[in-house]
């Protein structure tokens, strides 16, 4: 069946979640695990018919940037999972009013809880509270995706990791822990108006990190310490999210792209005040370590 003859089929479910970013690290994990708890899901895609999302969910055209584009994969829908967009925010939250979407859960990130991000997910979750739709907020720390996404092009191709801030501690949150309290976002109505700041419950330099990879991938991992300077231009050869991000991972911009302001410590560690939560802590399931998370993309570093 065409993916569009599918997301026609549901439309009168009563209890069909939207997942925006379907094909995304957490948006693919929320999908399945919507699946497997007897919901139906959609998902959008500006490609959907290469989208390989689960069997049983269905897919939709749709792009954020675009919000018309989202009123065929907005139709019938009850809950909202959405990634921030603050440039076309508003218009999203007023065609998903229009069609009956009555919550969305809006994943953030925890540089709002620490004060660093002001103008982007800052600037969403405003406008998801003043929207008058139900809502909760997740907001994840540092994903243990970005080792990935960093670091994984320099470890596949020569074993070897380039970094300025080697005892850089943090707390990477592995993505399967991010989608669980999505999840319980979307299943438990008693959870609408939660802001939640997930991080991972290891507690790691980035020289420990490196060591859990090079574990997972059962070979040595040669870390290269550099000055701030090398590493910006060696990442910035290297291209992809590594380059678009090394002016703020590196400390020569803010993040919200103030250059000359690094707002990020290079060596930093949780406050103990119950901001910053676990999975245990927040749904009782428990929390993945990160040597966990190697293991589980030790392939993807071949």
């Amino acid at each position: 069946m065409a993916y569009n003859e599918t997301m026609m089929s549901h439309r009168a479910s009563r209890q069909l979640t939207v997942v925006t970013g379907a094909t995304g690290a957490i948006g693919r994990r929320v999908v399945s695990g919507l699946l497997k708890a007897g919901r139906s899901a959609r998902g959008t895609s500006r490609r959907p018919e290469r989208a390989s999302l689960p069997p049983g969910a269905e897919v939709a055209y749709g792009d954020l940037n675009s919000p018309s584009s989202l009123r065929d994969a907005f139709d019938g829908v009850s809950q909202l999972v959405l990634i921030a967009v603050p440039e076309t925010i508003d218009d999203v939250l007023a065609l998903a009013r229009s069609q009956g979407i009555e919550h969305v859960v809006l994943i953030s990130s925890a540089a709002v809880t620490a004060g660093y991000d002001t103008t982007y997910n800052a600037t969403a979750e405003e406008a998801v509270q003043g929207s008058g739709l139900q809502w909760s907020i997740v907001r994840p720390g540092e994903f243990a995706t970005n080792s990935l996404l960093i670091w994984g092009p320099s470890i596949s191709r020569s074993r070897r990791v380039v970094e300025p801030f080697p005892d850089q501690v943090g707390h990477p949150v592995h993505e399967d822990d991010v989608a669980e309290v999505v999840l319980a976002n979307l299943l438990d109505s008693r959870r609408r108006g939660r802001i939640d700041t997930i991080i991972g419950p290891d507690s790691l330099t980035k020289r420990e990190q490196i060591a859990a990879i090079a574990s997972a991938v059962g070979e040595t991992i040669t870390l290269d310490e550099v000055t701030a300077r090398e590493a910006r231009a060696f990442y910035q050869e290297q291209g992809g999210f590594a380059a678009a991000n090394a002016d703020f991972l590196f400390g020569f911009e803010s993040y919200d792209g103030v250059e000359g302001v690094a707002d990020e410590p290079h060596e930093t560690t949780a406050p103990e005040d119950g901001t910053y939560l676990t999975l245990d802590q927040i749904t009782g399931a428990a929390a993945r370590p990160y040597q966990q998370w190697a293991h589980d993309h030790a392939p993807d570093f071949s």
